[in-house]
């Protein structure tokens, strides 16, 4: 009986004592969890400051290249300071704007480096929740800018400060205060009475419940305005690429001949010279000299690129002028084609539609059906479609005063350049999975626009891009054609006017013909 009894407490001791160091290691592996999720939400703040460090640096070098420095210089201390402290906001949108056109790549990329190094000790802080938050903090932040940073600036840019009170920073401060918050009622009744337009009941429920309510209407409201934009200027763009690479490359001698028009400004400028020279001799009082400096600065400027051009070594005339042509063609073909494929596969299958993700698990699979030359492909083409739609923005009649001048631009139209930048990029991650450029869904609250559900306007979005796209093409390259044609072989000093009626093709070719013999 001892001995069991010895026996018992030995082994009631043991079962305690093994209790005790499983409650220890327990304790332990919760404290290393813990620490080990506090060092990888430090590393990814880490991360993301460092990111949008970089970006915001980066904006402000480009607004101080465009900003107009009599605006930040002025004898008025005060405007000189709200000034300052508006391009500051514009620099935080601008930033935002950028991040928000690196959101696609950077998650398709990153997918693509964990599919090639899946157990790499130096890829270990690539991650789904690094992503995810990326895409979190840029819809945060450009709602932020576009509901109150760019009017803040812009009324702060604007107020003097209310009558009676002493003139000030704050005085601005408080009326821009003021005026932000009558105009935050105003958007939020018009959203009110929209929604009871449509149901009655969701009304009441957002008269009780505004975060529930209001802002999701207001956030589809606001990028559904965004991917209209797109679909208005992309297609617009995509046509004008071709021109703007057109006349940023040296184009062959068939269908350039840069000696001439180097002579023409050659002797526009000497004319302008003698004239200035004329002037300032006979001390001309009356006659104000600025434009005509101006315009001799201009034509001046036109000369000294005109000779670059004509220096430029045969490789670069004749082989990179017709091969950016053909990977311009290229591109937008290869978009206006996924875009059809898109529509088929809209058709026949329910995935295809636009939709949020919660978990991105990242390292799991491509997203493109040709693996990572494919993914490589998406992002040069999401690129691309972002830096046609600002072409085509700024080429369009409505927004072609927005278009920002070296060291001439005003602070209204640098917060009118930000604003309009800023509704593009946010627009642009929804933009590209509507259209099939690619198929990594949207994370965080971008999936959560009320319209992506909505088959019939995804469908007619589609139909609508390739329609626009393939017309707008087609009209740029046979005007373009015919065009470079006709000047080329000399047509048009002819007197009579030039059309596609008038010259038929055998004109050209007989002419082009006799030209060559």
């Amino acid at each position: 009986m001892t001995v069991m009894l010895a026996s018992g407490v030995e082994t009631g001791v043991q079962d305690r004592s093994f209790a005790i160091s499983l409650g220890q290691m327990m304790e332990v592996d919760d404290v290393s969890v813990r620490e080990q999720l506090f060092h990888n939400r430090v590393r990814e703040t880490f991360i993301c400051v460092l990111l949008f460090t970089c970006l915001y640096i980066l904006s402000y070098l480009i607004l101080t290249h465009f900003k107009k420095n009599a605006d930040y210089v002025t004898d008025d201390v005060e405007d000189a300071t709200a000034n300052k402290i508006a391009l500051w906001l514009c620099t935080f949108t601008l930033s935002v704007a950028v991040c928000a056109v690196l959101l696609l790549p950077i998650s398709i990329l990153s997918n693509e480096v964990l599919l090639i190094f899946p157990h790499s000790y130096y890829m270990q802080w690539l991650n789904g929740s690094l992503i995810h938050g990326l895409w979190n903090l840029v819809f945060l932040f450009s709602n932020l800018s576009l509901v109150f940073l760019m009017p803040f600036a812009y009324f702060f840019t604007e107020s003097e400060g209310f009558v009676g009170c002493k003139k000030g920073v704050m005085a601005r401060v408080y009326e821009t205060a003021v005026v932000l918050l009558l105009l935050t009622l105003l958007v939020l009744g018009m959203v009110w009475v929209f929604v009871a337009l449509l149901n009655n009941h969701s009304a009441r429920e957002s008269l009780y419940d505004m975060w529930e309510y209001y802002l999701p209407y207001l956030y589809s409201a606001i990028s559904l305005c965004g991917v209209l934009l797109l679909l208005l200027c992309t297609p617009f763009g995509l046509s004008r690429m071709f021109s703007v690479t057109g006349s940023l490359l040296v184009k062959p001698r068939l269908l350039e001949n840069v000696e001439v028009e180097m002579n023409c400004a050659a002797f526009e400028e000497a004319s302008l010279s003698r004239t200035l020279n004329r002037g300032s001799t006979a001390c001309w009082v009356s006659v104000n000299v600025e434009p005509l400096r101006t315009q001799f600065l201009g034509v001046q400027a036109k000369r000294i690129a005109l000779e670059m051009r004509r220096r430029a070594s045969p490789w670069q005339r004749n082989l990179f002028y017709p091969l950016a042509m053909l990977l311009l063609l290229a591109l937008t073909v290869a978009c206006v084609l996924m875009v059809c494929f898109h529509v088929l596969e809209l058709l026949f299958d329910e995935t295809a539609m636009p939709s949020g993700m919660g978990d991105p698990r990242l390292g799991t699979a491509s997203f493109s059906m040709f693996g990572s030359l494919g993914a490589a492909v998406q992002v040069v083409l999401i690129l691309y479609l972002m830096v046609s739609s600002v072409v085509g923005f700024y080429s369009s009649p409505l927004f072609t005063s927005l278009l920002p001048r070296s060291q001439d631009t005003n602070l209204t139209q640098i917060i009118g350049n930000c604003v309009s930048l800023l509704v593009l990029s946010s627009a642009l991650p929804v933009f590209s999975r509507t259209l099939g450029i690619t198929r990594f869904d949207l994370l965080g609250d971008f999936g959560r626009y009320n319209w992506l559900g909505n088959f019939h306007i995804v469908f007619l979005y589609n139909i609508l891009f390739a329609g626009l796209t393939s017309a707008c093409l087609i009209n740029t390259l046979t005007w373009a054609v015919q065009g470079e044609l006709i000047r080329a072989f000399g047509l048009h000093k002819l007197p009579l006017t030039v059309s596609r009626t008038t010259i038929p093709l055998k004109l050209l070719l007989a002419n082009g013909l006799s030209k060559i013999q």
